[in-house]
């Protein structure tokens, strides 16, 4: 029987983390992946779009999920995401991840060319084969991947023992019921889209995974405490809450993961440097709405944490 507790719960995407001259930052790392630990989400999902994946090296990739796995040390469920836009680099990722003894890799689709499904699913079985000893989650963002995960793609990766699930990220929340009822109680579904993350957990999802999580992992934590508590009064008003937040947050000029990290910044003195090239980085006049976004963070774990 497999173990997919420790998948259960919520999962923060983590950020990439650079120095003063925009390479990766260690420490950076490091103090990001306490964080984590300190406010009790159950694991981090590392290298993804939050990790500004497409944008990173198979070197930069690696330190990262380095110091990750170094600081952690067991205390939390460690997903990596391993996919570049070639099978030889994915496969390198994933037999490296293994090697550090994460819990799982994941992988989008080949992103430009559009594949058929029979050569998306050998590209995802390629990258589970180069780790033959580590569970594998399916990534769905047909919204950036330019393709969607369907159920007869499904149905050919449950063929492989080593898929446990999929981080459904496309914004029907209708996707989700409908991989729970195909892949039965053996599998996990993740919530992916942050707005709907209360009707992701109720329609079926049993773990989430998410890219502002981090910025507010506290309202996350406690709309996933209502949802399991029956509180869906209390869990509607707190998403409603942080979703103005993420509207907030997205209407920078500059890049959403920009603007989080600045805001982690003010509220958490956590220095994790800006974005990076080609993604936008801050103007002027975004710092009104780092301060007024960090502000409503505050004030909403002050009206329902406490």
């Amino acid at each position: 029987m497999r173990n997919l507790d420790k998948y259960k719960g919520v999962i923060p995407a983590f950020y990439a983390c650079y120095d003063k001259e925009g390479r990766i930052s260690p420490q950076g790392v490091e103090d990001l992946t306490n964080y984590f630990i300190e406010k009790g989400v159950k694991g981090v999902y590392v290298n993804g779009s939050s990790g500004e994946c497409i944008y990173q090296s198979v070197e930069d990739k690696k330190l990262v999920l380095e110091q990750v796995m170094k600081t952690a040390q067991g205390r939390l469920t460690v997903i990596a995401h391993v996919a570049c836009n070639n099978t030889s680099d994915s496969m390198e990722l994933a037999c490296h991840a293994e090697a550090l003894g994460v819990d799982a890799i994941a992988a989008i689709p080949p992103i430009y060319f559009r594949l058929p499904e029979h050569a998306i699913a050998r590209y995802w079985n390629d990258i589970s084969e180069a780790a033959p000893d580590t569970d594998f989650v399916i990534y769905n963002i047909p919204q950036l991947a330019g393709v969607a995960l369907t159920l007869s793609l499904f149905a050919e990766m449950r063929k492989n023992p080593r898929v446990i699930g999929v981080k459904n990220s496309s914004m029907p929340v209708q996707d989700i019921q409908m991989f729970c009822a195909a892949a039965g109680e053996d599998y996990v579904i993740f919530n992916g889209p942050d707005e709907q993350f209360i009707s992701g957990r109720v329609i079926g999802a049993e773990g989430a995974i998410g890219g502002t999580y981090g910025a507010m992992p506290e309202l996350f934590l406690k709309m996933d405490a209502c949802v399991k508590e029956g509180d869906l009064k209390k869990a509607r008003e707190i998403q409603y809450a942080v979703n103005e937040i993420i509207y907030r947050m997205c209407s920078a000029k500059g890049n959403m993961y920009g603007v989080i990290k600045a805001i982690l910044k003010i509220n958490e003195n956590l220095d994790l440097g800006g974005v990076r090239k080609p993604l936008p980085s801050l103007t002027d006049a975004d710092l009104a709405i780092v301060k007024e976004a960090a502000e409503m963070i505050r004030a909403a774990k002050e009206k329902y944490l406490l």
